[in-house]
């Protein structure tokens, strides 16, 4: 199961293999060379322990994902509203709420997808 929790630059790095993906590791050096200023050995160590941690795989030479981007950000998001607010979805929108108004827009949208989720 892949772990969803990476430090600022391994998210960076992580952004770079989804929009270049699938990516040679040669490649994928060079890239993180010209966004990130690291050298090979620091690519290659980061992405092992990305694919350690079961997000992406190195087959061949060539990296792609094993998680979307999208999927990440969605076990992101679950994993912070289970440790911040005890899993309450009511909570964490309770909190939401508390620091800034909703537009009509947004409220249509939550509404919607409230309607659509109702079983």
């Amino acid at each position: 199961m892949a772990e969803y929790r990476l430090g600022e630059i391994e998210m960076k790095f992580a952004e770079i293999i989804w929009i270049n993906e699938p990516v040679a590791s040669g490649e994928l050096a060079k890239l993180a060379l010209e966004h990130l200023s690291w050298k090979r050995t620091t690519t290659y160590t980061v992405l092992k322990r990305l694919c350690e941690k079961g997000i992406f795989q190195n087959e061949k030479g060539t990296v792609t994902s094993l998680v979307s981007k999208e999927m990440f950000q969605a076990k992101q998001s679950e994993e912070f509203v289970e440790d911040s607010f005890e899993g309450s979805l009511p909570k964490f929108v309770a909190a939401f709420m508390n620091s800034r108004k909703l537009s009509k827009q947004e409220v249509e949208e939550l509404r919607r997808m409230i309607d659509e989720a109702d079983v």
